[in-house]
């Protein structure tokens, strides 16, 4: 198997036996992205000369006598819209095609205690707002195992390029599902952990109470390892939760005898692909196997989840949007006469026609007069919705679902129907409104040899369960595919 391929754990112990060195996976990771940044599109900027720098960097760190860490020398794949110091974070917009950091998110930080190496800024749904990758100023992005299946989205740029082997491992945003449903459709396994147990600060901001930046990785250990590398407690985040250091690959234990599982019946109706649930059904069968309890249970709340998050999101973005007027940074049309004609004309021509979108329906939804019927409503149900979980979790270790209804499907096939592309997101969604942990793992393949996702839910702060009842079932499922066929 080529270096590109491989885990970040695996290749940790090569490291360690000198059998690679920094620069092989460096080159590895660089002729993959030459190969294949053409035909995916998962970059928005992907410099080699970073790459091979640090790599540099960290070989003479190395026969220095430097600590290996979990990710020293790992190539990872940064989702634009994490601010990274000096080089260009653009959120896939036009309005910050050119806006360069003056500091580091909290989570690159973490990495850089690691000696981690920057594969490069990945691609994804301008602002994050999107379930397929396609709205983005810098072109969509292609399914690395069907170039004319989107990969997902928002964070479809990462998932393509851990899937491709253009990056060992990515970190992501999921405010609605966007780290877990491109995961889904890629056939990788990508963690939403519980809000607040990684620090948002230098995440450039969708909707504040939802976001949560979270690991793609190619299997449930590299997911473990890089959940106890960029989480705790930061001062800079006040949702900033502390825990404690805690070392997440301490829960890979493959036992689930006794574990109490329900699954959802709200999550498994109508609009799920019979194939995907069949995959789901046939994991938790593995599952019962090996000694787990299943029970099917009913969270009424939840049918009510979708619309409460296209209220709640839109307009949490319609506020933290507003900063992109053109005054301070950012595109600005130079052309306006006026203040109100520049604030127009670069908020036009510099958001993308989703952003405008949800723009549009959070400003109505929090205008006066409607702020009460909408907005307040939401919150209102969002409560009931987390009541929900509460009591589920008095009875079950974790809930398990479909990760996204459907496999990865066409390019071009939903944009013409937005209400289409948000069902997309219908069994993820409800876990962001809790504020709640919850891993996608690959459990099969459609009849178009497609991946087929399972989402592990848990109740907050219990990553341990998560990841225990996730390498279970990975071991159990044994599922391995890889796009080679890009390399032929």
């Amino acid at each position: 198997m080529q270096l590109n391929f491989l885990t970040a754990h695996k290749l940790k112990k090569m490291l360690e036996k000198r059998e690679v060195c920094a620069s092989d996976i460096a080159a590895s990771i660089q002729e993959s992205c030459e190969k294949l940044q053409p035909k995916i599109n998962a970059y928005i900027n992907f410099d080699k000369s970073i790459l091979q720098k640090q790599a540099e960097e960290i070989e003479c760190y190395i026969a220095a006598g430097g600590k290996l860490h979990d990710f020293t020398a790992i190539p990872v794949a940064v989702k634009d819209n994490i601010c990274t110091h000096g080089i260009k974070t653009t959120c896939a917009s036009k309005i910050l095609a050119d806006y360069v950091p003056v500091y580091d998110a909290t989570v690159i930080k973490k990495l850089q205690e690691h000696k981690y190496v920057l594969a490069g800024k990945a691609n994804m749904d301008e602002f994050a707002m999107g379930s397929s990758n396609e709205n983005s100023a810098f072109g969509p992005v292609k399914n690395p195992l069907d170039l004319q299946m989107v990969p997902g989205g928002s964070s479809g740029g990462p998932a393509a390029a851990v899937c491709a082997g253009m990056a060992i491992c990515a970190l992501g945003s999921d405010t609605g599902g966007s780290i877990r449903q491109p995961a889904s459709l890629c056939g990788i396994v990508g963690l939403k952990p519980t809000y607040g147990l990684v620090s948002r600060y230098g995440l450039i901001s969708f909707a504040s109470s939802l976001d949560q930046v979270g690991p793609i990785t190619r299997d449930v250990t590299d997911s473990a390892n890089l959940l106890s590398a960029i989480s705790g407690w930061d001062q800079c985040d006040s949702t900033s939760i502390n825990t404690g250091k805690v070392s997440y690959k301490d829960f890979l234990v493959d036992d689930i005898k006794g574990l109490n599982i329900g699954v959802p019946k709200q999550l498994m109706a109508e609009g799920v692909d019979s194939q995907v649930a069949d995959s789901v059904n046939n994991a938790l069968e593995m599952a019962q196997h090996l000694g787990a309890n299943i029970e099917q249970i009913s969270l009424p709340s939840l049918e009510y989840a979708l619309s409460v998050f296209y209220v709640i999101a839109p307009s949490e973005a319609s506020s933290n949007l507003s900063k992109f007027d053109g005054v301070r940074y950012g595109y600005r049309n130079m052309q306006a006469s006026t203040l109100h004609q520049m604030y127009r004309q670069t908020r036009a021509q510099g958001f993308g026609p989703e952003v405008k979108r949800r723009i549009m329906i959070g400003t109505y939804c929090l205008s006066s007069g409607y702020y009460d019927a909408y907005y307040e409503k939401a919150q209102r149900v969002r409560t009931l919705i987390i009541n929900d979980f509460k009591k589920a979790f008095e009875k079950y270790d974790v809930l398990i679902s479909p990760t996204s209804p459907t496999t990865a499907f066409k390019i071009g096939e939903k944009t013409g129907d937005p209400l289409s592309m948000y069902l997309s997101d219908i069994c993820t969604i409800p876990v962001n409104l809790a504020g709640l942990p919850a891993i996608s793992i690959p459990c099969g393949l459609s009849s178009e040899n497609l991946p087929i996702g399972l989402q592990i839910i848990a109740g907050t702060l219990r990553e341990d369960l998560i990841f225990k009842t996730a390498y279970s079932l990975e071991k159990a499922i044994g599922f391995n595919k890889f796009p080679l066929h890009l390399y032929e």
